[in-house]
């Protein structure tokens, strides 16, 4: 296993992040064979381990926190806050009344006395970025959390949170959590330089592109809308739409390429990942241990520049095949009155 520096925090962690968003009811409900995951993921080298509040509703964290009894020391423990939790009013968001409430829950399902990586799930516009930052700053100070970082946010937010930090003297976003895949490469444009310019660590989710780059999927052949990853949003999968064409197309050629380099199809994704220089840490998300031993087998795998330039070819650098965050627009493309005036301003114009 390979292990680099995690952005400016000094912190050294593996180049696979195991994620344990499969873990509990929503994948693998068995917490002993959850938990031999874990500890075989630890032995093979990976020290570095995510999860959020939201996975499974908490049972996540429960398993995880379960898991690394007698190994806490010696993993780098990263988890998230932000989606709703439970019923009620104020029970997500960004918010310093959310954050501080919210992380004694995790630390208690974690069965831990801090967390290295305590992440911001998702941009929440209704609250000031000071508010945020000001609630993870005194998390750090109290010693209860040893960095912050954030998930999936837009690059503008991004720069936002670095020079809020700096105007207000606050502790600055350590790391970034985008995703990133052979099919969706829009982050190296703008996402990935900015983490370089301010030091931030980068560990990407969905590799195998929500499981299209898994190896099962193939142009032509018939696929089950109705189970496994499919069911979940057909519309990323099913072969009739136009949208999913140019994804197909790049499939096969990818396909090929992984056959001519003697290695399989998610082995070339991972290599990928983990071969942008700005990456630190590319997460896998196994829900049973066979999908373990298949991540693990790739771990030594490295790309020259013309396997590269091939994929380049394939799908070119910056460009999506789909949109990943397609489930969590901004609120400025899904409010409409945040797109249009209101009528009587329309009907002065």
């Amino acid at each position: 296993m390979r292990y680099r520096t995690l952005g400016g925090t000094g912190i050294e962690v593996s180049a696979y992040c195991l994620g344990t968003m499969n873990f509990g009811f929503v994948g693998n409900a068995d917490h002993a064979d959850c938990a031999r995951i874990v500890n075989t993921a630890l032995d093979h080298g990976i020290n570095f381990v995510d999860t959020a509040d939201m996975y499974a509703a908490g049972e996540s964290e429960t398993i995880v926190g379960a898991a690394l009894r007698g190994r806490r020391d010696d993993v780098v423990l990263a988890t998230k806050v932000h989606f709703q939790m439970g019923e009620g009013r104020n029970r997500s968001g960004n918010s310093r009344r959310w954050i501080v409430r919210e992380v004694e829950d995790s630390l208690r399902r974690l069965q831990t006395d801090w967390i290295d990586l305590y992440q911001v799930h998702r941009p929440d516009y209704s609250t000031d970025m000071e508010e945020t930052l000001g609630a993870l700053s005194d998390l750090v100070h109290q010693g209860k959390i040893r960095a912050f970082g954030c998930s999936s946010f837009p690059v503008e937010d991004i720069v936002d949170a670095h020079h809020v930090a700096e105007r207000r003297g606050l502790m600055r976003l350590r790391t970034e959590q985008p995703p990133y895949s052979l099919l969706a490469r829009r982050v190296e444009a703008d996402v990935l330089p900015a983490c370089r310019r301010y030091r931030m660590g980068v560990l990407t989710w969905s590799p195998l592109a929500f499981g299209f780059l898994s190896g099962k999927y193939r142009k032509g052949q018939d696929i089950d809308l109705g189970r496994g990853r499919p069911a979940v949003v057909p519309s990323r999968f099913d072969p009739s739409l136009p949208a999913n064409a140019a994804k197909f197309d790049a499939l096969e050629q990818l396909v090929a390429l992984a056959a001519d380099l003697g290695c399989t199809l998610p082995e070339l994704a991972l290599a990928f990942v983990t071969a942008h220089p700005d990456v630190t840490s590319a997460i896998i998300g196994p829900r049973t241990m066979a999908h373990l031993d298949d991540a693990l087998k790739g771990a030594a795998l490295t790309l020259d520049d013309a396997t590269l330039d091939r994929i380049d070819e394939i799908v070119p650098p910056g460009t999506n095949l789909y949109d990943p965050l397609a489930s969590w627009p901004p609120p400025a493309l899904s409010t409409p009155a945040l797109r249009r005036r209101p009528l009587e301003d329309r009907a002065a114009a």
